[in-house]
Parts: C-alpha cells; structure tokens; sequence
C-alpha cells in the first residue's frame, strides 16, 4: 500500500470514471528545533533544480532553516557570483590611460585637460620648444622694430583738432609705412615659419603623450623635420583656398566701382558677399583643422590631408567647432592674462609718451624706447609659450578623439599600451589608417559590453 494513491484513483465524492487531479509532491514533515536536516532520502531528489544532497531546489525553505524558499521575498532573485549578481552583466571596464587620456572616446573636458596635462609632464618638450621657437622670432622682430624705429623716427599722430598740413600729412604717411608695413611683414612671415615648426614639434610630442612616455625636443624635432615641407604646402593651400575667396569678392567689387555701378549695388553684393565670406572661413577652417596632424602623424602629403581632414570632421562640425571655439577663448585669455604685468611695466619704461587717443609718440603703449620695446618682446614670448601648446594640444587630441569615434584608434593604442610603447617607424605605423585592430569597436571583444543591454559575444 502507497502513501499516495495513483493518480488514476478518484477522491471521495467524486463520480466513478473520472480522473482526480494529479497528485501534490509530498515531503516529510519538519523535525523538531535543533534536528538536522532530513538526509537525501527523505528530501526531493538530488538534482531538483540544485547540487546533490540539498533537499530540494534552490530557495525551497525547509521549514527552521531560516533559508527562503517558495512565496517568500529571497526566492526567485538571482545569486551573487564574483562578477556580480546573475543575471546582470558585470560593469564596463574602465578603460586603460597610459598617458594623458583614456583611451576611449572623449569627453569636453577630457580633452581640455589632456591639452594641459600634456604641458605640465612634459614642460621641457612643449613650454621649452614653443619658449626657444618664439625667443628667436622675439629677437628678430625686437631687433627690425628698434631699427626702423631709429631709422624713420618715432611715429607721432596729431593731437585732437590739430590741422595738418599737407607736409605734414606725407612725412606722417611715409613714417606709418616705412616702420609698419616692413615691421607687419616680418612678424608675419617669422609667425608663419614659427607657427609651421611648432605644430609639427608638438604635434608629435603630445601624441606620444598619449601613450604614455615622455619624447625629448631633439627626439621631436628629428620625427617631424621630413614632415615640415608637406605641413608647409598644406598650410599655403588652406590659406589659398581661404584668401582666395576673399580676393575674388575684392576683384568683383572694384570691377563694379570701376564700372560706375551705383553705391547701393556694389553695397547689395558686398554686404552678403563678405558675410558669405566670413562662414566659409570658418568651415573651411573647421573642416581642414585635422590636415595638420595628418600630415604629420598618417605622413599624408599636403593635397590628399585636405580630403582626410574633410572625412574626419565630416558629421563632427559643431563639436569641432565649439571645442576649438573654447580652446581659443581660453588661449586668447591666457595670453590677456599673462601679458598684463609686462604691458605695464611697458608702459612705465614708455616714460610718460602721450596715448594712441591723446597724440605723442605711436609706441608709447608697446614701450617707445629700447626697455619697453624689449619688455613687450619678453611678454609676447612669454605668453605664445604657454598659448600655443594649449591650441596645439586641443587640435593633437580632437584629431585622436575623431578617429577613436570613426576608426576605433583607441583599439589600437590600447593593444600598444599593453605592451611595449614602440619608437620609430613602429610609432608611426599606429597612426596610419590601416593599422587597425583585429576587431572593430562593433565586434565589442575587448571586454566592453554592447549597447542596449544585449549579451556579449562571448
């Protein structure tokens, strides 16, 4: 005789024929306070839903065991495991930061203080290369001021309703030119060549920064010295390509003048032919930002560094641009700021020369004599030293971000990261596009956990 009857069998008071319900699981009942546990015999079979021996599934409470079982708060919830609780995928591993940024998509912020923390770990290799660079051009263009100060005399403008005499109008016209217009030239073509070496110089040393390991400047300087022609020849084609605008809204509006075309004409295509102007500069601008370091890092030639600069930015303009909006607002009051103390020390060596507004001499502002003038050169270096690797910095590490986003270099560098930070050749193959790694960011098998929730394939 069974403790259970068959299921075939019918409860009392049920008509004959007709199955009953199935029958209900039976345990044993509970032993008293302090008992151990029934043994495997007399519990569920091993196996059911849990490790052998236990009685019965996972979270079935016997009853004293304190344990949660069926119906109560603890059943159902998943168990904790070393990556966390079953069921959730474990959090995102953080990703490595060998150098000045983690590598990974960056963040506004991020990428500012990369720019900076890039000067402040390698001070000799940023501050001292832009500091040597600008001192030379400093001396140069210290040493044409004073001589065409000496050579045409100090610049005086007229006082406040002063009449001029038309003499009087000529020596002030030849003054204003003969210490202007060559002064204006030479710091325009020593910013120039300066602005070319230290993009290529910086570009290299705070691309290393990245990875990890400081480059000395003569280490810099032999990397980026084969790219200078090409960084030159694209930096004259951005500057044709935006100066050439300019130059055929200038050429239509004097053809209209000369044609005797009426003001209000040359002014209705003047007027939105300048504001055209003005916002393709700045996309041209913000599109070719890129070109510089490509050029130097991918060692692309000057023509096709236009079109991988355009690739890069494309679909990324307002972020580009209101980075690089940020980063000149930032240099532009660094350089306020640090050029305030020796601006007035100028102006105290200037020995009390009238003001711009007020007539007297012109330089009374920028030191009119020997001290203000080389006080105002000391300023200038100064601040360009710290300014122009900050704008360096912010151009090197959007130029990392675009392609961490579109090409997965941050695969790549984190594969270098892991082992040994190669030099060379071998450091400039990791920047070229085709040396990507073995998965792309869509394959997610470096341990990141796609988006959306989905599982890893794994």
């Amino acid at each position: 005789m069974t403790d259970n009857p068959p299921w075939e069998a019918n409860a009392p008071g049920e008509p004959e024929g007709e199955p009953g319900p199935p029958p209900q699981p039976w345990f044993p009942p509970a032993g008293e306070p302090g008992e151990p546990p029934p043994g495997p015999g007399h519990g569920a079979p091993p196996g059911y839903g849990g490790p052998p021996g236990s009685g019965g599934p996972p979270g079935y409470e016997q009853p004293g065991s304190g344990q949660p079982g069926y119906g109560q708060p603890g059943y159902g919830q998943a168990r904790s495991g070393p990556g966390g609780p079953a069921g959730q995928w474990p959090p995102p591993r953080q990703a490595p930061k060998p150098g000045v940024i983690p590598l990974r998509p960056l963040g506004v912020g991020e990428l500012l203080d990369g720019a900076f923390t890039s000067i402040r770990r390698n001070p000799r290799a940023t501050l001292g290369i832009a500091a040597v660079l600008l001192t030379i051009s400093g001396v140069i263009t210290t040493v044409v001021t004073l001589a065409l100060i000496h050579a045409a005399g100090p610049v005086t403008l007229p006082t406040a309703g002063q009449h001029l005499t038309q003499s009087q109008v000529d020596h002030l016209i030849g003054q204003l030119l003969g210490v202007f217009l060559p002064l204006a030239g030479v710091s325009v073509l020593l910013s120039f060549i300066v602005d070319i070496i230290l993009t290529g110089l910086l570009t290299v040393v705070i691309s290393r920064c990245v990875l990890g390991p400081n480059i000395t400047a003569a280490d810099a300087w032999r990397i980026a010295r084969p790219r200078l022609p090409a960084l030159l020849g694209v930096t004259l084609l951005i500057l044709c390509i935006i100066g050439g605008m300019w130059l055929a809204l200038g050429v239509l509006l004097v053809i209209l003048a000369a044609a005797g075309a009426p003001g209000g004409v040359v002014a209705l295509i003047g007027v939105p032919g300048a504001l055209a102007a003005v916002v393709l500069t700045v996309w041209f601008s913000v599109m070719f930002r890129m070109a510089g370091p490509a050029v130097v890092l991918e060692r692309e030639r000057a023509v096709p560094s236009l079109g991988r600069s355009w690739r890069l930015v494309k679909g990324s303009f307002w972020r580009v641009f209101g980075i690089s909006l940020l980063a000149g607002l930032i240099v532009l009051v660094t350089t306020g700021v640090l050029q305030i103390p020796f601006g007035l020390l100028a102006a105290l060596a200037g020995g009390g020369s009238g003001s711009l507004a007020g007539g007297g001499t012109f330089f009374a502002g920028a030191g009119g004599n020997v001290a203000g003038v080389i006080i105002s050169a000391v300023g200038g270096i100064v601040a360009g030293s710290v300014a122009r690797p900050i704008s360096a910095g912010v151009a090197v590490l959007l130029y990392v971000d675009l392609r961490m986003r579109r090409e997965g270099l941050d695969l790549v560098l984190q594969t270098a990261a892991a082992g040994e930070v190669p030099a060379g050749d071998e450091f400039a193959s990791l920047w070229r596009p085709g040396a990507q790694a073995a998965g792309s960011r869509q394959d997610h098998t470096d341990g990141f956990p796609p988006p959306g929730g989905a599982p890893p394939a794994w």
